[in-house]
């Protein structure tokens, strides 16, 4: 399944936002125009629906509280409302589920969230509506979706697991080259990347050999003098380690681990990893950080070859970014790009005009045609405060 469309509403700076999106959403803007909420919707998600235990509640405090997901520009109107539609493929006719879910503030001095609405749509059939009498007798069970609630969501459990399911890695190669010195408790579902030897670890050995032998290939086409990729377990701590073999003038030089691999080459190694692990909705932030601009043109065509179990459209990818280089792959469709535009009653979110597409069936790339109009206008003007 993939999500077709999305609306929102006061969710943090969207307070009105109504999109359809495609198997390959690109998503451009200027820095805190929003691109990192508008992937929060789809971890929110997540965080309520995962399997080890989440919920509205926590997935709210998590994220500092209700005051804090709600849009500044909503003013008396107090509802966060979140509605996707799910289907088989963006060529369906119409979705499968459509999912919606309203929370607000509860009574005054609560410090709870209660929900306002939760709706389950299948084939256009409703088959859950919220609040219920059930709601109404006892107000504590709206502090919980039925999403949540295994005894709750046997109707729409594929929604459940689809959301569960949602895959979010932002690999900060620090954390990951210093994570033993560093120590501490992981953030929950580590998504900077300091356990993800332990992902690696957990993967069943044959499937980890396969992918890291397709991740070797790529990696001796991207990183100069490469040669090899093992995994190995430390003998004194059985800690996991990644190790790689480079060409060197020094033929008995060893093996490095990955405290000693570049940013770039974590920050790849990384990405075609998760591209390898699943074929649930992906999220990228900015995959271009660290990497060659060489490497980063790929990234489009890398996405598209990467499908998920063989299936055509069998896994959605969501990516932020304003690199011109990764813009500038011509294998972008222009269909799946979205314009985030902050203005003073929240950032809007737009496709591309009619003009703009005849532009890019000219040969022009979103590089050209979309991401000047995203840029700062005074950003020019920075360097001129320091004189």
């Amino acid at each position: 399944m993939i999500v077709t469309h999305l609306r929102l509403k006061n969710w943090r700076n969207f307070r009105d936002v109504d999109v359809n999106l495609t198997d390959r959403t690109y998503l451009l803007g200027a820095n805190a125009s929003g691109k990192s909420n508008f992937l929060d919707v789809f971890r929110f998600l997540r965080d309520i629906s995962k399997p080890q235990g989440g919920g509205l509640q926590k997935a709210i405090h998590d994220r500092g509280g209700i005051q804090k997901l709600r849009c500044l520009r909503a003013r008396s109107n107090p509802e966060v409302l979140l509605e996707l539609e799910l289907a088989t493929s963006t060529e369906a006719d119409s979705p499968v589920w459509r999912y919606k879910l309203g929370f607000k503030p509860g009574k005054k001095g609560s410090q709870q969230t209660l929900i306002s609405t939760e709706q389950v749509f299948f084939d256009g059939k409703n088959i859950l509506d919220r609040p219920d009498e059930e709601d109404r007798r006892d107000s504590a069970r709206l502090t919980q979706t039925a999403l949540e609630q295994i005894a709750a969501n046997s109707k729409f459990r594929d929604v459940a697991t689809y959301f569960g399911g949602i895959t979010y890695l932002h690999i900060v190669p620090q954390l990951l080259k210093y994570a033993d010195q560093i120590g501490g408790k992981l953030l929950e579902d580590d998504p900077f990347g300091q356990g993800f030897l332990d992902r690696v670890a957990r993967s069943p050995p044959r499937t980890r050999e396969a992918r890291l032998k397709k991740i070797a290939r790529a990696l001796e086409l991207a990183v100069p003098q490469f040669k090899e990729l093992r995994y190995v377990q430390d003998g004194v701590n059985g800690r996991p380690h990644l190790e790689a073999l480079y060409s060197h003038h020094r033929p008995n030089a060893g093996w490095q681990r990955e405290e000693q691999f570049s940013d770039g080459t974590l920050r790849l190694l990384g990405l075609l990893w998760v591209l390898l692990e699943g074929d649930s909705l992906l999220l990228l932030e900015e995959p271009e950080l660290s990497l060659n601009d060489a490497i980063v043109k790929e990234i489009p065509l890398l996405l598209n070859r990467v499908r998920g179990s063989g299936k055509r459209n069998a896994r959605q990818i969501v990516i932020s970014t304003h690199s011109e280089a990764l813009l500038s792959n011509p294998g972008i469709d222009g269909k799946g790009v979205l314009r985030l535009t902050p203005t003073p009653e929240g950032t809007t979110i737009s496709t591309i005009s009619e003009a703009e597409a005849i532009s890019l069936q000219s040969g022009l790339s979103v590089a050209e045609v979309i991401l000047p109009k995203t840029r700062p206008q005074s950003a020019q003007q920075l360097a001129l405060q320091f004189q």
